[in-house]
C-alpha cells in the first residue's frame, strides 16, 4: 500500500486555507471504508489518503512545523497502513456508556485472533492486533489492525468470538474501495 510521502504534505497554515476543501474531498474516501459490524464494532479502513487527512489535522491541531516533528508525526501514521497486500484499519469497540463498555471491554479479551475478512472463496484471513493494545485485564477501545490478504478482495468481515459472533457482507461500494486499497490505484486525493 501507498505510504504518505513528505511532499504531499502542506504546512499547517497553507492546509488550513484549504482545510475545508480537504475535508470535502476525503469524506467520500472514508465513507465506503468505514464498517459497522453488529452494534459495537466500527472498522475505520486506513489508505494513503486517509492517513495523510489525519497527519494534516494532527500538523494543524499542534501547529507542527519543525521538520523532525512532521517526518516523526509520518513514520507513526504510515506505520498504521498496510503493506503490499495488506489491508490496515482501526477497530473502534463503540459503546456509550462508560460502565457498560470498561465491563465489555474486559469479557472481549480474547477477541483479538477472532476478527477476521472472509475472502470470495469462503476462507478467512485473521487481523493481526498490535499487542501493545491488548493489556492483561481489559482490550483498548481502539485497536490498530492488519489483515495479510496477498491481495485477495474480501467479501466479508467477522467474529467468531464466542461471546461476539457476528459477521457482516462487504457492500460493493466498500469492496470496490478496498479493491482499490490492495491495488493501490489511488492518485492523492487534493
Amino acid at each position: 500500500m501507498r505510504k504518505v510521502k513528505r511532499e504531499e504534505l502542506l504546512d499547517y497554515q497553507s492546509y488550513s486555507d484549504v482545510r475545508d476543501e480537504m475535508r470535502e474531498k476525503i469524506l467520500p474516501v472514508k465513507k465506503p471504508r468505514r464498517i459497522a459490524l453488529g452494534e459495537n464494532l466500527v472498522f475505520l479502513f486506513e489508505n494513503a489518503d486517509t492517513i495523510r487527512y489525519q497527519i494534516q489535522e494532527m500538523m494543524r491541531a499542534e501547529q507542527i512545523v519543525k521538520e523532525s516533528a512532521i517526518l516523526e508525526e509520518m513514520e507513526t501514521y504510515n506505520a498504521l497502513l498496510g503493506d503490499e497486500g495488506q489491508l490496515a484499519c482501526a477497530l473502534l469497540v463503540t459503546i456509550d456508556d462508560p460502565k457498560e463498555r470498561r465491563k465489555k471491554l474486559e469479557q472481549w479479551l480474547k477477541l483479538p485472533g477472532h476478527i477476521y475478512l472472509k475472502l470470495e472463496d469462503g476462507s478467512k484471513v485473521y487481523a493481526d492486533f498490535d499487542p501493545v493494545q491488548v493489556g492483561e485485564d481489559r482490550l483498548s477501545a481502539v485497536q490498530y489492525l492488519k489483515f495479510d490478504l496477498k491481495g485477495q478482495l474480501p467479501a466479508a468481515i467477522g467474529s467468531d468470538y464466542d461471546a461476539l459472533k457476528v459477521e457482516a457482507a462487504l457492500s460493493s461500494e466498500q469492496r470496490a474501495a478496498l479493491k482499490e486499497d490492495l491495488e493501490d490505484l489511488s492518485s492523492p486525493v487534493g
